[in-house]
């Protein structure tokens, strides 16, 4: 059963969801929202796995209340205005809805959400060694066993990311926040908000870039403090980085 949260300040719109939702097996309503606030109370104490989330609020705006929880359920946003849609997908949210709201358009979001939840999740495909562990991705209609080890770096676009290997690169989708998720932390790291890489094939980096095998990529600015802090922590798989300079 899939727990879900309906957050927005309009009625009509509350009832619309509502409805949608009533048409599908396996989904229960546990709450429905007028602000924000009372939402991010109620998600202290309770397990939502679904929230569906206006943007224009009063007193705290649904992107806010994303920014202000730790441990956020799968987000659809629902919302008249179209502008906010770039700054909504670096939140990482499933799908962003621009009212009014069809059933046909509501379901291929709820779609999206079924996908995220059908992934092979890492842990369970973990084996006795890193060498041997693997995630499937979907690639075009089938789905393509890949090991980690492999991998040289992910790279991020809307809904989809490119997969880069020693061998090719695979065109996959997903998205680069759910995939910051499930690796694991000491063998890889985000440096930027379109790249993904693997510690080891880490060569050398600068202020502005970092250099794998055959690759410069750019070291974002809010990236780059994690980044240095775990090099010189030796929590990334790798002896301790000694910083001489």
């Amino acid at each position: 059963m899939t727990n879900c949260l309906i957050v927005d300040d309009e009625a009509p719109a509350r009832s619309l969801l509502n409805q949608h939702l009533s048409t599908l097996n396996g989904f229960r309503v546990l709450a429905s929202l007028d602000n924000a606030v009372d939402a991010f109370t109620f998600l202290q104490t309770n397990p939502v796995d679904l929230a569906f989330l206006d943007i224009q609020m009063p007193k705290l705006s649904g992107l806010e209340l994303i920014r202000s929880i730790k441990a956020r359920p799968k987000i659809i946003l629902t919302t008249a205005y179209r502008e906010y849609a770039a700054t909504a997908f670096d939140l990482d949210v499933i799908d962003y809805l621009v009212k009014p709201i069809t059933q046909e358009r509501f379901m291929r979001a709820v779609s999206k959400y079924l996908h995220y939840q059908t992934v092979p999740a890492l842990p369970s495909q973990i084996l006795s060694r890193y060498e041997e562990t693997y995630m499937f991705f979907k690639v075009g209609r089938d789905q393509i066993k890949i090991f980690l080890k492999d991998i040289v770096f992910i790279e991020g676009f809307a809904d989809y990311i490119k997969v880069h290997t020693n061998e090719k690169a695979y065109v996959a989708s997903e998205k680069l926040g759910y995939m910051e998720q499930k690796l694991p932390e000491d063998k890889f790291i985000r440096i930027h908000k379109s790249f993904i890489i693997a510690w080891d094939k880490l060569i050398s980096y600068n202020a502005d870039q970092v250099n794998l095998v055959n690759q410069t990529l750019p070291l974002g600015r809010l990236y780059k403090g994690v980044f240095l802090r775990k090099l010189q922590t030796g929590t990334v798989g790798l002896p301790p980085f000694k910083n001489n300079t």
